[in-house]
């Protein structure tokens, strides 16, 4: 996606003495690195005027000057006696630098684990922060009487939600958020922000489902009229379905009963980043994730989530030669309390040496683990193709979970409905789909016309393919139709496991269509496909695609069919 305006700073009043302002960025911005979709984002942040004034988590690095520069034209900053953060990060800290430049007078509040990650990110052991645990509140006047409720998770163990009575407006931080940019403030119209809602929750929120039950509840009891989200459209008009949605997809986590738990620490958010991915990829596999940072969690936590679940990885950066205590605590109780039946997984990130990750891998093979994927190793910041990989190791290791739990028990006939069900005949395609450095392929069956004008079709893809991160809405296509008497090379070809990362067309001919994925030259015929939407259906996704381009290669070809026995497999 280019870059088709330029950042600015949307700024509107939205309740009494409340403002809004919007951060927008038309592109994917670095913070949003383990998130694919790449549709832009707005880093929303919030004014409240009472007789004392508050601003609500001021965004990061990359809008530091544009909002700085809003903010100045409408407010005076030296009113400014609050500076509330729903979390910290490194990338905030330029701005927060900036901010105190320019109103030293400011008092920060955050939580307990926030205020030590902001004195250390501003260098200064002595900044003013006000600490709220829960039972605090804030009186600014005016009935803007704040209230604070923790709602900590692994990924962001200072996650602090913020409460206004006056206006029933409850700042959500990360909570039901969206990235994705548009010039709506509120989401009217609502169901067209469901698919862009569900991805940012599967992506960030589905790791941590059991915290993020805790927080729903805790929130629960409160009379709210809007959820002020970090980003994307602010929630007015579907409070009460995108709760229940919330619950309803946690509880599909919490449910499943295959379990990994993922144990990491992140020293400059690059592990935890991998981490994400990693569960990303685990979860789509049906296969839920107890996600635990290490540096917050308590040990019986730790032991109790590896004694639960099917399988463990662990994720550790690389410190002066060495796992942080931290990870080496987490080593020992995984040691002491795992059998060796368990599955097991290792990756890491390093600046000049990977030692960690080797340790982890040697302590684990000495103790005769099995492991689910390659241990990883990633200098610096992970790119996308790093983090396509982490997504489908996370994956293969879920199936590997799911194959060896699964019951041997003799095949047995198929039912009258299932043979029935087989008989729906599909054409044999490939969908190729090629973003950035990121590149995948699937073979489909599940293909039907859906429109004549404008020429669309529908495919279903599984939820746990590799190529479904690339079937989202705004994405492109190719797909491929197979010819009859040649298909049984490509369909091999692509029905073969790959491992993480590995190039799906190494030894495939091909050339690159006008949309930039890959066009298999041995194909009948191709339709270079728009996705438009989809449809969740079970255990897979129904992609609605409007075709922009194709072309018959073979004229005197026959189109190679699918005939099952049975409609409960491929």
């Amino acid at each position: 996606m280019s870059e088709t305006k330029p950042r600015d700073v949307q700024v509107l009043p939205i309740a009494t003495d409340t403002t809004v302002l919007r951060s927008r960025s038309w592109t994917r911005l670095r913070f949003e690195i383990e998130y694919a979709l790449a549709k832009g984002t707005t880093a929303n942040s919030y004014l409240i005027k009472g007789d004392k004034t508050a601003l609500i988590d001021p965004p990061g690095e990359t809008f530091t000057e544009i909002y700085l520069q809003a903010l100045q034209q409408r407010f005076d900053l030296t009113d400014i006696d609050y500076v509330i953060l729903g979390h910290v990060n490194p990338n905030r800290a330029a701005t927060l630098k900036a901010l105190l430049e320019l109103a030293p007078q400011i008092t920060f509040v955050s939580s307990n684990p926030g205020a030590i990650n902001l004195r250390g990110a501003l260098e200064n052991p002595n900044l003013p922060v006000i600490v709220m645990r829960g039972e605090e509140t804030l009186d600014l006047g005016k009935g803007h009487n704040l209230q604070f409720i923790p709602t900590p998770n692994p990924r962001y163990p200072d996650q602090l939600c913020t409460y206004d009575p006056q206006t029933e407006i409850l700042y959500t931080d990360k909570l039901f958020g969206a990235h994705m940019c548009s010039d709506q403030v509120f989401d009217e119209g609502w169901e067209i922000f469901n698919e862009d809602r569900r991805y940012y929750f599967d992506c960030l929120m589905a790791p941590h489902a059991r915290q993020i039950e805790t927080a729903l509840d805790k929130l629960a009891e409160l009379p709210v009229r809007l959820y002020a989200t970090g980003h994307g459209p602010l929630v007015r008009y579907a409070l009460v379905e995108l709760t229940k949605g919330y619950y309803q997809w946690s509880q599909q986590q919490t449910s499943a009963d295959t379990t990994v738990a993922l144990i990491y620490a992140s020293a400059y958010g690059n592990t935890a980043t991998l981490a994400q991915a990693i569960a990303r990829g685990i979860t789509k596999a049906g296969v839920s994730v107890e996600s635990i940072n290490c540096e917050f969690a308590d040990p019986e936590e730790i032991r109790a989530a590896v004694e639960k679940a099917s399988g463990f990885v662990i994720g550790s950066p690389t410190l002066g030669g060495h796992a942080p205590t931290p990870v080496q605590t987490a080593l020992g109780i995984v040691l002491s309390t795992a059998t060796n039946n368990k599955l097991a997984g290792v990756f890491g990130s390093f600046g000049w040496s990977g030692e960690a990750v080797d340790l982890i891998e040697g302590k684990l093979k000495d103790a005769g683990y099995r492991f689910g994927f390659d241990s990883i190793r990633v200098k610096f910041k992970p790119n996308d193709a790093t983090l396509q990989l982490c997504e489908e190791a996370g994956t293969d290791f879920a199936q590997a979970l799911k194959k060896a739990k699964k019951v041997r028990t003799p095949s047995q006939p198929a039912t009258n409905v299932e043979q029935a069900v087989g008989r729906v005949v599909g054409s044999l395609c490939i969908l190729t789909a090629k973003q950035g450095d990121i590149s995948s392929a699937m073979l489909a069956s599940w293909v039907s016309q859906a429109s004549f004008n404008p020429p669309a079709l529908t495919v279903a893809v599984a939820k746990d393919r590799a190529v479904e991160l690339l079937t989202h809405s705004g994405n492109k296509f190719v797909l491929n139709v197979l010819k009859e008497g040649n298909h049984i090379g490509l369909m091999k070809h692509f029905l073969k496991p790959f491992g993480p990362g590995q190039d799906r067309f190494d030894g495939v001919s091909k050339e690159e269509a006008q949309n930039g994925s890959p066009i298999l030259t041995d194909a009948l015929a191709y339709l270079e496909c728009s996705v438009k939407n989809r449809m969740e259906a079970g255990d897979h996704w129904l992609v609605y695609a409007t075709v922009d381009n194709g072309k018959l290669l073979d004229n005197d070809g026959v189109t190679a069919v699918h005939h099952r026995k049975s409609g409960s497999h491929y």
